[in-house]
């Protein structure tokens, strides 16, 4: 896609009002979802891992471009994720799409309110500028489909349950011998139950401690024991990205010459 490369994103004009880095925040917000739904294909493409650390950058115009990141130290504006493309054929595309979608999330989050910083929003305007943004749907809810506020837990769990082949990463998707998630306690009193029932005599492979229901639990694709996430310092995030998970144990083990 045309544009200014990195940093120069939006070297062109500085909006100063409340409704300008609105403005500027939906034009960038409209080019990145082009570039995860209806221009995902070439978007893909472009993401080859064998390029340097590169960036999706959104533009005012509602276009979006595969970059470098800037060269200027500090950039002129906050940078987006950088290295989106060397992910992208470790997990699922559409993992990559979600996990590129919650960073575009945050990166037009972190512009909009650089420009509030820079020309001096009071906390008035800042609560207007979040509220104005906080009305649209984020980038990854369009992306994924859903529009739920918890998109951190429960995404992944609607997701799960369309994979056949759910390898033990995935935080919170539970199917049988799978990694133990944070679930809603009314929803599903009668599936806790059962997984209560199911792991209660789980032991975690580090601490030795029983299974609970309220804890995120990881299951080595190895040895296929269980662990407790804290205990072997693995999060329901960062399990969502491992395609096959190794406990530190068998981990050390294929170390050897």
């Amino acid at each position: 896609m045309e544009g200014v490369g990195g940093g120069g994103a939006g070297a062109h004009y500085n909006p100063r009002t409340v409704e300008e880095v609105f403005r500027d925040f939906k034009g960038r917000r409209a080019g990145m979802i082009k570039a995860l739904t209806t221009d995902v294909e070439e978007f893909y493409q472009q993401c080859d891992p064998d390029k340097e650390n590169l960036c999706l950058y959104g533009f005012p115009s509602e276009q979006w471009e595969v970059n470098l990141p800037a060269e200027e130290v500090p950039p002129e504006l906050p940078e987006p994720a950088l290295g989106i493309n060397f992910a992208r054929d470790g997990m699922q595309e559409k993992d990559w799409l979600s996990l590129v979608a919650v960073h575009s999330d945050a990166w037009l989050l972190s512009v909009a309110f650089y420009f509030g910083a820079r020309f001096g929003f009071d906390k008035a305007d800042r609560k207007r500028l979040f509220n104005m943004i906080n009305e649209l749907p984020t980038i990854f809810e369009v992306v994924t489909g859903t529009a739920k506020k918890q998109v951190k837990e429960k995404s992944t769990v609607n997701h799960g349950s369309n994979k056949s082949k759910s390898n033990t990463k995935r935080g919170p998707e539970s199917q049988g011998k799978h990694s133990k998630p944070l679930q809603p306690k009314d929803e599903d009193d009668g599936l806790d139950e059962e997984e209560e029932d199911e792991h209660g005599e789980t032991l975690c492979g580090a601490c030795g401690e029983n299974y609970a229901s309220d804890e995120f639990w990881i299951c080595c694709d190895i040895c296929e024991k269980w662990f407790h996430g804290k205990c072997v310092k693995i999060t329901p995030a960062r399990a969502e990205h491992i395609k096959q998970y190794k406990c530190p144990s068998c981990s050390n083990k294929r170390v050897r010459p």
